[in-house]
């Protein structure tokens, strides 16, 4: 059976799956090619410290998973990745839950860079910090 944050990453990754003709790899390395709409990398990132509640004895994270998004076009570059950080923050909005897994989930601003790719359009990608919520009742889980 998978923990608490296990079912929680997986249900963020089916969210982010939401987003129209975009593949959302987990944890993967960056493929040779990046589709024409773009590419999302969900990283589990650090669940962090936890505080802790004795009666009953609960775990509460704040866990940082990272979201890479990257776009790699000659045309209308800026603009795609635009919207696309723009549907990953309306999918997000619409259910900042996860159907009931975590207790909130919020998305942090990105800092975009542009990457120069030799003989290829050049990568615009950025890392979306991703806060979820939640609580356990097992450190480990």
């Amino acid at each position: 059976m998978p923990t608490p944050r296990e079912t929680i990453l997986e249900a963020l990754a089916d969210l982010l799956r939401t987003v129209p003709h975009v593949p959302v790899l987990r944890g993967e390395v960056l493929p040779e090619r990046i589709p024409p709409s773009g590419l999302m990398i969900l990283r589990d990132g650090n669940p962090g410290e936890p505080g802790v509640t004795l009666s009953p004895l609960m775990y509460h994270y704040q866990h940082r998973a990272e979201l890479e998004v990257i776009v790699q076009t000659g045309e209308e570059r800026d603009a795609r990745f635009d919207r696309l950080i723009g549907r990953i923050g309306a999918a997000i909005a619409a259910d900042r839950t996860l159907r009931g897994r975590c207790d909130w989930l919020e998305a942090e601003a990105p800092e975009p860079v542009d990457l120069p790719v030799e003989g290829a359009a050049s990568i615009k990608a950025a890392i979306v910090p991703i806060i979820l919520h939640y609580a356990t009742s097992d450190a480990l889980a």
